[in-house]
């Protein structure tokens, strides 16, 4: 029984990438600045090799880590989930997926109005938080969705449950997934709930992404077709929009996702569990929460000694990012920053620096190396 358990931190960047600047990220580094807050401790993951990636400006480094590390470069074109997480998996995207800093055309919303049968409120850049504060009475009075977007490649559509019942609002944003392909194939449609009342709304943990198809094969299609499992923890099923994914466990948050992991460590299966902790990127970094993020970390690190201790004698643990969300800059968006990687497991090599690598696809090479594979995808594998 051979399995490999690949954690995504979500957006714990470690640095500005050459191109940050090109982004509007220049001096962007997430893990630097969470690291700044008196919240902060991450000792696990320093034994672990974790302050010894080049580039990490924190800590003491570990003489002797049991881990091997590398800090990985995005070659794709972006700094988003989708983006980011495609690469991981052995996707190069050459081209940007679109982005509507003006709000989306005039065109596909009356298209998306009458197909709901509703009207339409912002339709521009927003904070999540701000714009259901700033939107969300008007919604509850007129029945009109609140659509909006954010510097990534997003079509979010924000309700109030009371108002539209979930399902319902799923049943939109599968309306706008059709819609939006081609010149406006947007990376992800999002279904952002909320309750409360006028001045005290709150967004429900009923978030649920429809991505893209994936243009071309993962290593998850590739380890489903050789009769792999591949276990999906958290919002990887959307993502790749479902494909390559054998069973599924959606989570509320990182403590579930967490959970989720130690309970498949704890099950017989034989291949591939990937799990995204979402809240670093959608509770902290969005929202310029510099002490929440620095918290969310030290959480992590603190359940590090329980994911080690139930790795079996064939087991591979890696851990990894996919994007940077600096919290403590003006912006609320992603930055384009490198990111971590970790490895451990009685059959991986203990203590290397595999330096930086040209593409998280690296990671999609090494992951389908451990089951004897050769990638079908791009990347190059590190053992």
């Amino acid at each position: 029984m051979k399995r490999v358990f690949l954690i995504v931190l979500d957006s714990v960047g470690i640095g500005e990438m050459p191109d940050a600047a090109e982004y509007g990220d220049a001096g962007s580094n997430t893990l630097l600045a969470a690291s700044k807050s008196r919240y902060f401790s991450m000792p696990n993951m320093r034994k672990l090799g974790f302050f010894n990636i080049d580039g990490v400006r924190i800590g003491e480094k570990e003489e002797n880590p049991p881990g091997s590390y590398a800090r990985m470069e995005e070659l794709s074109k972006g700094k988003d989930t989708t983006i980011g997480h495609w690469e991981i998996a052995g996707i190069v995207s050459k081209a940007p997926l679109p982005v509507y800093p003006q709000g989306f055309p005039d065109d596909l919303i009356e298209e998306f109005k009458r197909r709901t049968k509703r009207g339409v409120l912002c339709n521009r850049p927003y904070s999540g938080t701000e714009v259901i504060k700033d939107y969300g009475e008007r919604h509850l009075r007129t029945g009109d969705l609140i659509v909006y977007t954010s510097a990534d490649s997003v079509f979010q559509i924000a309700a109030h449950e009371n108002l539209v019942p979930t399902e319902a609002l799923y049943e939109y944003c599968k309306i706008a997934r059709e819609m939006l392909q081609g010149e406006h194939g947007v990376g992800r449609v999002i279904a952002r709930p909320f309750t409360g009342a006028c001045g005290s709304f709150v967004r429900t943990s009923g978030r649920h992404d429809y991505s893209l198809e994936p243009p071309g094969i993962t290593m998850l299609d590739q380890l489903k077709a050789e009769g792999y499992d591949v276990v999906s923890i958290g919002k990887i099923i959307d993502i790749f929009a479902g494909r390559g994914i054998t069973e599924y466990q959606r989570t509320s948050g990182n403590a579930e996702g967490i959970r989720q992991t130690l309970a498949y460590m704890k099950r017989e299966f034989n291949g591939l569990c990937f799990t995204n902790l979402v809240d670093y990127d959608m509770l902290y970094g969005h929202r310029n929460d510099v002490d929440g993020y620095a918290k969310a970390l030290t959480e992590f690190d603190m359940q590090l000694p329980k994911l080690l201790e139930n790795l079996g004698k064939e087991d591979v643990l890696m851990i990894t990012a996919d994007h940077g969300c600096d919290p403590s800059t003006a912006s609320t968006d992603h930055s384009r920053e490198y990111t971590p990687f970790l490895m451990i497991g009685e059959g991986v090599p203990a203590g290397i620096n595999y330096g930086t690598r040209k593409g998280f696809c690296d990671i999609a090479a090494t992951i389908l190396n451990c089951f004897g594979l050769s990638a079908q995808c791009q990347g190059i594998s590190m053992i």
